[in-house]
């Protein structure tokens, strides 16, 4: 868990700073209450931890919960490679992937990048949805 802890602390730091909220401490409480490990989806390179995700199951569509990567290995197509993937599955399932991003992030431009829409802001967090993929085979 400390490796998960360190990769989300540094991939946030940014950020946090960004709106004056950057405190390791509360960094690492907020994500030990809520970290459960049968839910987290490791990212591997060269048996390596470089990144997770929780992609959580809701009844209408999936909920991405935690989405980090290494900034040391950020910009090198591995966050497009995985969040393409979770696209599919959701679209697979014909559900929606939701997910908020912190309004002063980067990650803000790589969802939209990625076909993630605005649906709302609130005080901190912008909240985003990718729509199912469907394809029209009526003629």
């Amino acid at each position: 868990m400390e490796k998960l802890i360190s990769i989300r602390i540094a991939a946030m730091k940014e950020s946090l700073e960004n709106v004056g909220r950057f405190d390791p401490i509360r960094a690492r409480e907020r994500f030990t209450k809520k970290f459960i490990p049968e839910q987290t989806t490791l990212v591997l390179k060269d048996a390596e931890v470089i990144g997770f995700y929780v992609l959580l199951a809701k009844d209408d569509h999936y909920w991405l919960d935690h989405f980090y990567i290494n900034p040391a290995i950020q910009n090198n197509g591995v966050g497009s490679a995985i969040i393409e993937q979770i696209i599919d599955r959701a679209s697979e399932q014909k559900l929606p992937v939701k997910l908020c991003a912190l309004k002063e992030s980067r990650a803000n431009n790589f969802y939209k990048k990625h076909g993630f829409k605005l649906t709302h802001s609130e005080e901190w967090d912008n909240y985003y949805t990718h729509p199912h993929l469907t394809e029209n085979f009526s003629g």
